[in-house]
C-alpha cells in the first residue's frame, strides 16, 4: 500500500459532512450537427461502460486498517464498480441553465464515498437550447485542481472530426523527460542541501515579509458576512466572459491577467457587500492559490500548490487606483515568493494554509479573525477551441471548495477565448450568491472605463 502524504492527509482529516473537499468542474457542449444531445450522451454513456481499464488514480481510496477506514495509505480497487461511478441524469422541463446549476449544486455538496475510488462523472441531458454537460469530481486528497482540469481535458481533442471517445480514467501518462537516477549518496546530498538552504531562506524571507512589509501575512483580514461557520449545502454559479475583454483592461493598465482577474472580483464583492450592507472598512485579502507543479509532473497525483496573499483594495472606490493596488500587492508578494526554493515555497504556503485547519476548533471560527476572506484561483485552460468526439466544449466551469470561515470560492479558467468563472458558496451563509455575476460584469465594465478601453 502507498502512504497517504501528509498534504493530502490533512484533505481527509478535515472533511466533514458540512465540509466536503472534493474539486470538480462543470462542462457544457455543443453536440455535432444533426444530432441531439440526447442520443450523443447514450451513445458516449455506452462507450464509456466499454472502458473498463483504470489508471491508478481512478482505482484508489483509503485503505481499511483494523476494521476501520484510515488517512495513512491508499488502497487500489481492482475491480471499480462503474456503474456506480458513471452516472446518467436528465433535467426536468423545461431545462434551463438555472436548472443544471441547481442539480450540480446538489451534486457538489455530497460527500464522495470512501469506500470505493474517490470520483465520480455525471452525463446530464435535457437542456432546453440542445447542449449537455457532464460534472465530474475528485477528492483534494487524490488530485489538486489543477491537476485534475488538465486531466480532463486530456480527454478532449482540438479535432472537431476525431470520433474516438476518451475517459479521464483510462489515458496513456502523458509524456515525460526520463528522470536521471541518483545514487544513495546523491540522495542525501541533496536531502541535507535542503535542510541546510532552510537557514539563508528564512532569514531573506523574514527581512523581505517584517522589515520591507513585502509579504502579505494571515490574520490581517476583515472579519465579513463570507467568513462564518457553514453547513453543508452548496450553490453554484458558472459564467462566461470573453478573454479580449480582459486583456484589454491587461494593455491599457500595464499589468497582468490575473492581475485584472482580481480587479475585476475585487471589484464584485464590493459591489455585491455595499449591497447586502456588509462591506467593511478594511480591504479584503484574497488566498491565490498558484501551481508549482512542472510539465514532467502534471500527470501525477497529490497536491503540488503554493499559496499567496492578495490584498483586494475593497476600500478604495476608484477601479483603476484598486486594480494598481492589486497589482503592487501580488508583485511583492511573488517577488518574496520567487526568492525561495519550491521546498521552502511549499513550506511557507503550509503556513499561510494552516490557519483553515484550526476552524475545526469549537468556536474558532466565530472569535478569531480570519486568516483571509475569499479564495480565488485562476486555473490554466486550453488555448484553443476543444471537442469531444465533435461535440464542441462551450464551458469549462471548475468548483471548488467552501470552508468553516469561507463561504465563498472563486476559480476560473481559460477555455478558448473565454474565461470561465465557477463560483461555490456555502448555501446558508451568502444569500442571493447568483447576484455575483452580474457585479462581475458590471465590475469589469467599470475596470474598461476606468483605463479608457
Amino acid at each position: 500500500m502507498q502512504l497517504i502524504s501528509p498534504t493530502d492527509s490533512m484533505f481527509l482529516l478535515v472533511e466533514s459532512r458540512e465540509h466536503p473537499m472534493h474539486v470538480g468542474a462543470l462542462q457544457l457542449f455543443e453536440p455535432p450537427e444533426g444530432v441531439s444531445g440526447s442520443d450523443f450522451l447514450r451513445e458516449a454513456h455506452q462507450a464509456m461502460v466499454d472502458e473498463q481499464d483504470f489508471q491508478p488514480t481512478f482505482r484508489k481510496h483509503p485503505a481499511r486498517v483494523l476494521g476501520g477506514i484510515a488517512n495513512l495509505t491508499w488502497a487500489e480497487d481492482d475491480d471499480v464498480d462503474l456503474d456506480y461511478h458513471l452516472r446518467r441524469s436528465a433535467l426536468p422541463a423545461p431545462g434551463r441553465v438555472r436548472d443544471l446549476l441547481e442539480l450540480t449544486s446538489r451534486l457538489h455538496g455530497t460527500l464522495l464515498d470512501r469506500h470505493r475510488p474517490l470520483w465520480e462523472a455525471h452525463l446530464i441531458e435535457g437542456l432546453s437550447d440542445g447542449r449537455f454537460a457532464v460534472y465530474i469530481k475528485f477528492h483534494h486528497a487524490l488530485i489538486d485542481g489543477v491537476s485534475a482540469l488538465k486531466l480532463t481535458q486530456r480527454a478532449l481533442s482540438t479535432d472537431p472530426t476525431d470520433t474516438q471517445f476518451r475517459v479521464p480514467w483510462n489515458l496513456p501518462h502523458a509524456p515525460r523527460p526520463a528522470p536521471e537516477e541518483a545514487s544513495t549518496l546523491q540522495k542525501i546530498t541533496r536531502t541535507m542541501g535542503s535542510v541546510a538552504g532552510l537557514a539563508p531562506s528564512a532569514l531573506s524571507l523574514a527581512r523581505s515579509a517584517l522589515l520591507e512589509q513585502q509579504l502579505t501575512l494571515p490574520f490581517g483580514a476583515p472579519r465579513t458576512m463570507f467568513n462564518v461557520p457553514i453547513g453543508g449545502a452548496r450553490r453554484v454559479a458558472a459564467q462566461s466572459w470573453p478573454l479580449e475583454r480582459i486583456r484589454n483592461v491587461k494593455a491599457a493598465a500595464g499589468v497582468t491577467v490575473n492581475d485584472t482577474v482580481l480587479a475585476m472580483c475585487a471589484g464584485a464583492l464590493r459591489g455585491y457587500l455595499i449591497e447586502q450592507d456588509a462591506l467593511p472598512d478594511a480591504p479584503l485579502i484574497a488566498m491565490v492559490p498558484v501551481s508549482l507543479r512542472t510539465e514532467a509532473e502534471a500527470d501525477t497525483g497529490g497536491n503540488m500548490t503554493g499559496i499567496m496573499l492578495c490584498n483586494l483594495a475593497t476600500d478604495i472606490v476608484d477601479p483603476a487606483k484598486r486594480l494598481d493596488a492589486i497589482s503592487t500587492s501580488m508583485r511583492n508578494n511573488k517577488k518574496v515568493f520567487s526568492e525561495l526554493p519550491r521546498t521552502q515555497q511549499l513550506a511557507l504556503s503550509a503556513t499561510m494554509l494552516a490557519p483553515l485547519g484550526l476552524g475545526a476548533v469549537p468556536g474558532f471560527v466565530s472569535t478569531a479573525p480570519p486568516p483571509f476572506n475569499i479564495v480565488i484561483s485562476n486555473v490554466p485552460g486550453t488555448r484553443e477551441p476543444m471537442y469531444w468526439n465533435g461535440a464542441r466544449l462551450d464551458g469549462n466551469y471548475p468548483l471548488s471548495i467552501a470552508l468553516d470561515g469561507q463561504a465563498v470560492n472563486i476559480t476560473l479558467a481559460n477555455n478558448a477565448d473565454n474565461l470561465d468563472f465557477g463560483l461555490v458558496a456555502a448555501r446558508g451563509s451568502v444569500p442571493h450568491m447568483q447576484r455575483l455575476l452580474g457585479h462581475l460584469e458590471d465590475s469589469l465594465k467599470e475596470l474598461e472605463r476606468a483605463v479608457g478601453v
